[in-house]
C-alpha cells in the first residue's frame, strides 16, 4: 500500500508479520531518471511481494533505485539484498554497519547472550527469545557494500537536498535525514507518533572480544544507549520540521511537542526503576515486571519470551543510564549483575 505525501515523495508501508508494530513506513523519492528508498522492510516473502507491487505501481526502475537505511534493524535493513543491484548505492552509517557484519558472524548474537544472562535472563528462556527474534531470523543475508554517512553529508534528488543527522540511540549509528527547504524530517525510528522507540541496550563492533564466549558478557559492552537517546532528541528538538516521517505508525506533525512527550516518557521510566529498587537489590530481569509496558499481556509470567527480551533490554539501558549518573551501583552475585540504590 502506497500514498503520495508530497510531489515525487511517496510512503510505501510494508507488513511486519507477528510484530506489535504491524508495518513499516519506508519512502520514495522519484527524480528524473533516478529514486531514493528510504528504508525497505523485513525480509519476508509477503513484505518482498508488497513493496515489489509498490515499486512496479509507482514507475520505480531498480536499476536506477539507491536506498538509505536509518539504521540497522531486520524490518528496515532486511530485504535490501532483495532489492539491490549492481547499479545501487545502499547507504548506512560506519556503526551500524560493523553491526551488520557481527550479526551476520554470529558474535552479535553471542555477546547479547552472555549479556542477558549476566542480567538475570533465565537460560531456558533466553534461546527461545533469540530464536524468534526478527533480527536473527530476517536480517539481511547478502553481502553487500554499504557507502556510509556521517552528520552534515547530503545527498540530492529532484528537488530535495536531505541533510544527515547522526541520532545514536535507538542503535549507535542510527540516522535521520532533515529537508530545510521543505522541513521534512525522516525520523526513522528515533521519533516515532503514537508509540516509543524501543531503547535498548546495545552492543557495538568495537566493544564485542573476538572470543566472546556464551555465558559471560564483557565488561567493555556498557554502550549507554539511554544517554546518547536523550542527547539526540535533544539534538533534533529545535530543527524547524512541520513533517515527521516515522518508520512506524503515523505522521508527526509537531516535532518539538513529540520530544518533549518522548523525554517525559524516559524520565518516568527512570523514576519506575528507582521505585523497582527501593525493597533491595535486583537483577535487570527481576527489575522488569515493575515498570509499565504496553502490552496486552495481564502480567509478566505470560510476556512471550522475545516481548520479555525487548523488555529487559530496555530496563538494562535505564539502569545503565542510573549507574553512569551514580544514583544506581552494581554488584556481582555468583554469574549475575544485580543493581542497587546508592
Amino acid at each position: 500500500m502506497w500514498k503520495e505525501i508530497l510531489p515525487n515523495l511517496y510512503t510505501i508501508e510494508i507488513p511486519f508479520p507477528q510484530s506489535p508494530l504491524k508495518a513499516v513506513n519506508c519512502y520514495l523519492i522519484k527524480a528524473p531518471g533516478r529514486f531514493l528508498l528510504i528504508d525497505v522492510g523485513i525480509n519476508r516473502e509477503r513484505c518482498r511481494q508488497e513493496m515489489r507491487s509498490a515499486l512496479e505501481s509507482l514507475g520505480a526502475d531498480l536499476t536506477k533505485t539507491d536506498f538509505f537505511l536509518t539504521h540497522m534493524h531486520a524490518d528496515h535493513i532486511g530485504m535490501v539484498g532483495e532489492l539491490v543491484t549492481d547499479k545501487s548505492k545502499v547507504y548506512l552509517s560506519a556503526e551500524d554497519t560493523a553491526i551488520v557484519r557481527l550479526e551476520k558472524s554470529g558474535r552479535l548474537w553471542q555477546g547479547f547472550r552472555a549479556l542477558y544472562l549476566e542480567n538475570g535472563f533465565p537460560e531456558e528462556e533466553v534461546d527461545k527469545a533469540i530464536g524468534s527474534h526478527p533480527g536473527y531470523r530476517y536480517s539481511v543475508k547478502h553481502d553487500l557494500n554499504f557507502c556510509s554517512l556521517k552528520e552534515g553529508d547530503k545527498i540530492e534528488i529532484g528537488d530535495y537536498c536531505l541533510r544527515v543527522i547522526e541520532t545514536p540511540g535507538h542503535t549507535p549509528g542510527h540516522l535521520c535525514l532533515y529537508e530545510a527547504d521543505k522541513k521534512i524530517l525522516f525520523s526513522g525510528d528515533h521519533i516515532l507518533s503514537t508509540i516509543t522507540p524501543n531503547i535498548s541496550t546495545f552492543l557495538s563492533g568495537d566493544l564485542i572480544p573476538s572470543d566472546v564466549s556464551g555465558d559471560t558478557a564483557p565488561e567493555m559492552s556498557k554502550w549507554n544507549a539511554l544517554k546518547h537517546y536523550l542527547a539526540s532528541l535533544e539534538k533534533v528538538s529545535n530543527l524547524e520540521a512541520t513533517l515527521v516521517l516515522p518508520g512506524h505508525r503515523s505522521i508527526c506533525h509537531n516535532l518539538r511537542k513529540r520530544v518533549a512527550e518522548l523525554q517525559e516518557h524516559h524520565k518516568a521510566r527512570l523514576a519506575e526503576v528507582i521505585s523497582a529498587l527501593k525493597d533491595g537489590p535486583k537483577t535487570a530481569y527481576e527489575v522488569a515486571p515493575y515498570l509499565t509496558w504496553d502490552i496486552r499481556y495481564s502480567s509478566w509470567e505470560l510476556f512471550p519470551a522475545l516481548q520479555k527480551w525487548f523488555a529487559v533490554g530496555e530496563t538494562i539501558a535505564h539502569l545503565w543510564y542510573l549507574e553512569e549518573n551514580k544514583a544506581v551501583r552494581t554488584a556481582i552475585k555468583g554469574k549475575t549483575t544485580v543493581f542497587s540504590l546508592v
